[in-house]
């Protein structure tokens, strides 16, 4: 058995399998071992038995033939536990498997170890649960890997396994990406099935992997992508995404550098090296860099109280029964939807869906990409349930039971008041924006791809105080191979670690 799973990419890994370097068995009985004395908890759920039987039976001629992978607990793999990462549904068995786990796992060969901690329903960019408790960061122990992948970035960029799925359906690659050192590449909007359920709201959600590498990202993209009859919004596959790395012509391309956007405010130090991180692209690649304005209206507010409000179609009869099993931050969003979210919310948000439309095809006329921070600052404390400071907002709202109870009465005022002046609610959403905006900048530089539906991508870009921080490059639609080419060239002259550095300092052998 191998010391320590694979440290290198998933391609590599594959071709070790094929020169004999490794075998499949020996790599996801490493993995297993790496799991179970991780104190990273990375994983809710391994099958050491499907895995091993996968591995003995791998096919190592296919793309990711033999990789031990693991599965975000979003994604459903039939007989494995479909939790939602909540202990509402603690004991759900998934029936099926998506479609796109069900092509990486059939058609790419990878051998599935288990489920990835996930945020609650995907509702939060943050590390915890009450499912499952605190996953850590790999750079450092103790500080967050992000949401809602972020179990996922932590077990890729932690030496568990080399590559592992993701979903971004507003940031939730690209941010733990940011803070794990990994690339992060979040498609055009249909790019990768999201079948056999393809709901239509929020209408921002693209599948994805935690990857190591550019080529990682590509291959899998060779794998996965394409149109799936389930999902309307599905596209066609191009194929030889790989094959195609370097061949797209960057030399004059226009780039707008906008460290923040949508009025995110970045920690100290971080525009310093994002900048350094862009001036690097720029002068390896070429481009032409633009004057750019973007005004963007802070979409975070509205768009997030529509999707809590659609968990009370799922919750169905539990609900407002299962309240206590709920992060206490999904709990009152609910809650704060429930009673405030309305026909009026609606019109606002689609009025600012169509702003931003405006907005993003403006800046598109005027460059090619447009360069960004993928995150307000390096990785905060891993048991933060947001990026805020203290004593904001919801801190207040949940601090003991009676200020709860409190709350769900004046929630249940505010229902009341709303019939009569449904113009309210919106006044107040803006109010809590305004007094405590903090609770709306973990995703505010990435939720505007999501809404748009253009490719995104975060390349890791240095560090911030010790801690990863992530270079987000965003282009027009349908130009996904031109990202990964430029993430591409980066990584080429530039480099990433592949897995945090306490990760392979344990690796290496000792010296006496």
């Amino acid at each position: 058995m191998a010391d320590t799973p694979w440290l290198d990419d998933a391609c590599s890994l594959v071709e070790a399998f094929r020169s004999g370097e490794r075998s499949p068995v020996e790599e996801a009985e490493a993995s297993i071992a790496a799991i179970e004395s991780s104190d990273l908890n990375a994983f809710s759920f391994i099958d050491p038995e499907r895995a091993l039987d996968a591995a003995r039976n791998a096919d190592v001629s296919k793309p990711f033939g033999g990789v031990p992978i693991g599965v975000k607990e979003l994604d459903q793999v039939e007989g494995w536990p479909d939790t939602g990462a909540s202990l509402v549904f603690k004991d759900r068995i998934a029936d099926h498997t998506g479609e796109a786990p069900r092509r990486f796992i059939e058609d790419g060969g990878v051998v599935p170890i288990g489920l990835t901690t996930a945020s609650e329903f995907g509702g939060l960019n943050v590390s915890v649960t009450r499912l499952n408790g605190v996953t850590h960061n790999p750079w450092q122990h103790g500080r967050t890997c992000g949401g809602s992948s972020g179990g996922s970035g932590s077990a890729v960029a932690g030496g568990l396994v080399s590559i592992a799925t993701g979903g971004d359906g507003g940031g939730s690659i690209r941010i733990p990406a940011g803070y794990t050192g990994l690339f992060g590449m979040k498609g055009t909007y249909g790019r990768i099935s999201r079948g056999p359920d393809a709901f239509f709201r929020p209408g921002t959600v693209v599948c994805g992997v935690m990857a190591r590498s550019v080529r990682d990202a590509a291959r899998h993209y060779d794998v996965v992508a394409g149109v799936d009859p389930r999902d309307p919004a599905s596209l066609p596959n191009p194929g030889n995404w790989e094959a195609n790395l370097g061949s797209v012509d960057l030399k004059g391309k226009r780039v707008g550098i906008l460290p923040a956007i949508a009025g995110v405010r970045l920690e100290d130090g971080v525009e310093t090296q994002l900048r350094q991180a862009a001036d690097d692209l720029i002068t390896l690649t070429g481009m032409e860099v633009v004057d750019l304005s973007l005004e963007l209206p802070n979409l975070a507010a509205q768009w997030a109280m529509g999707n809590l409000s659609t968990l009370l179609a799922e919750f169905g009869s539990l609900w407002p029964k299962c309240q206590s099993q709920l992060t206490d931050e999904v709990a009152l969003g609910a809650i704060l939807a429930q009673s405030m979210y309305n026909l009026n919310i609606a019109a606002v948000a689609e009025a600012q869906r169509i702003e931003a439309y405006a907005a993003m095809a403006r800046a598109f006329d005027t460059v090619d990409y447009i360069i960004t921070s993928t995150n307000p600052g390096p990785a905060f404390a891993a048991d933060a349930t947001t990026s805020a400071p203290t004593d904001n907002f919801l801190d207040v709202a949940k601090s003991h039971p009676a200020t709860r109870v409190a709350f769900r009465g004046l929630m249940a005022s505010l229902r009341t008041v709303n019939g009569a002046f449904p113009k309210m609610s919106n006044a107040l959403v803006e109010a809590v924006v305004d007094k405590v905006p903090d609770l709306v900048t973990m995703g505010g530089l990435t939720i505007i791809s999501n809404i748009y539906g253009n490719p995104a991508a975060s390349i890791p870009a240095g560090l911030v105080n010790g801690l990863p921080v992530g270079m987000q490059v965003l282009a027009p639609h349908h130009r996904d191979a031109e990202l990964f080419d430029l993430a591409w060239v980066y990584e080429r002259e530039i480099g990433w670690p592949k897995v945090a550095p306490a990760v392979s300092a344990a690796a290496e052998p000792a010296t006496v």
